[in-house]
């Protein structure tokens, strides 16, 4: 097996995420599959808002009566600024500084694992003091297929980031981990992008009716 090249500060290329044929072939395959994530996304906000007022009795709680903005601000709050930290991340990179890379995607990973940790939180709250549960109705099952769903992907994001600061942490920046670490982050900016739609579609609207 070849040895990696080394490279310095001087010699890093100033894009590294796409400077070689490879690199340029992932970039490909994963705008390919945030095409279908978008499509998906789009069906599950569609089936939500067809049916976020379709509940079995007048005492069933609905939106306006579930939702609470200082819980969901926080944790927007929460997500936008791990996007923002994943923005310093990859400044590093292009830098070639790799320990300020892993030092960024480490607060990535900690305030996306704080998001989670609110969610969780706020579905045991629908579920424990409104008995909201994703079979009670049809806007319990949009819903938490929903945010869930998009629950699901932040916890993907997580495990993603946090096995290539692992596997790599002893190898430093090549051109071959470069593009990984490049393509989890956008991955990342498309989970941030879809929770601004989910607060605004699914809270925002929710609260006004």
């Amino acid at each position: 097996m070849q040895a990696e090249e080394k490279f310095t500060y001087e010699t890093w290329p100033a894009s590294p995420e796409k400077a070689t044929l490879e690199a340029k072939n992932k970039f490909l395959g994963f705008w390919l599959f945030l095409g279908g994530e978008t499509v998906l996304f789009a069906s599950l906000f569609a089936t939500y808002l067809a049916l976020k007022d379709k509940v079995p009795n007048a005492e069933q709680a609905l939106a306006k009566d579930l939702f609470e903005l200082p819980l969901v601000f926080v944790m927007t709050m929460l997500l936008l600024t791990s996007s923002l930290t994943s923005v310093y991340a990859m400044y590093h990179m292009k830098n070639y500084d790799f320990k300020k890379m892993q030092l960024w995607l480490g607060i990535t990973v900690l305030l996306g694992l704080s998001f989670l940790g609110f969610e969780i939180y706020e579905f045991n709250h629908y579920v424990h003091e409104f008995h909201h549960t994703f079979s009670s109705s049809a806007f319990g099952s949009a819903f938490y297929t929903l945010v869930g769903f998009h629950g699901a992907h932040v916890a993907l994001g997580l495990l993603w980031i946090t096995t290539l600061m692992v596997r790599n942490a002893k190898r430093g920046l090549s051109l071959y981990n470069a593009p990984k670490f490049y393509l989890a982050s956008l991955y990342w900016h498309f989970i941030d992008v879809v929770w601004v739609f989910i607060f605004t579609v699914v809270y925002l609207m929710g609260m006004v009716g």
